[in-house]
């Protein structure tokens, strides 16, 4: 990738930082698995580039932030994306930020999930290392909520589909997820909860009873062992 800088690298995908058609861009390459047969791993990258790229163009259908996509390349096995420049990751802002204050986002977090399965849109991988706060007048300053929005990035597990399940699953990864990270987990995730119910009220029921469903299997295997 010349004149891109690599900035990370996991096991499914490396991710560049460069400019393209003028614009900075991350680009996300999956890269070759070769312990698969080659026609296996095409296809299954071209599947997953599919739904990674259907999923961020169906949020922002339903009102969700998401990074611009400029190009898919399906035989360099690339996405071109938007480089959200003056962001924060959501990770880093909940170690630095008044309880107050997380509540208030807490529940935008959840607003924003609950827009997210109501479009039948499964994330696959809920992290606050997967959530931006970034400020709407492009400067790099993180006081104030009303300043900034939350978007949501990485996809690469992402699909739509209606299960109710799955959006349980959905919302248990993330609880989970924030547990492992963050201290103030059993304080701020009600508060998401608060906001998913606001604003997937249709579902909010059903999609409940699933996600305690999976909460309940996943401390039994705990116990277990």
């Amino acid at each position: 990738m010349e004149g891109f800088i690599l900035v990370k690298q996991g096991a499914e995908a490396r991710l560049y930082q460069g400019t393209y058609l003028g614009r900075p861009v991350i680009v996300k390459e999956r890269f070759v698995k070769n312990y698969r047969h080659k026609h296996l791993d095409d296809t299954l990258t071209k599947e997953r580039m599919k739904s990674e790229t259907k999923a961020i163009v169906r949020c922002k259908s339903v009102g969700i932030p998401t990074p611009m996509i400029f190009l898919v390349d399906f035989n360099r096995r690339m996405i071109f994306m938007e480089h959200l420049m003056h962001s924060m990751v959501l990770k880093d802002y909940i170690e630095q930020t008044p309880l107050d204050i997380l509540f208030q986002l807490s529940i935008l977090i959840g607003v924003t999930l609950g827009k997210m399965h109501e479009g039948n849109i499964i994330h696959g991988d809920l992290t606050s290392s997967n959530m931006l706060l970034v400020n709407k007048h492009n400067k790099d300053e993180f006081l104030d909520l009303n300043e900034l929005k939350l978007v949501l990035i990485d996809f690469g597990l992402a699909h739509v589909d209606p299960s109710a399940e799955d959006k349980g699953v959905d919302l248990y990864v993330l609880e989970r997820a924030l547990l492992s990270t963050h201290a103030i987990t059993e304080k701020i995730f009600p508060k998401i909860m608060e906001g998913y119910q606001e604003s997937y009220s249709t579902g909010y029921k059903e999609v409940f009873a699933k996600y305690k469903e999976v909460r309940a299997r996943g401390r039994k295997r705990t116990m277990i062992g």
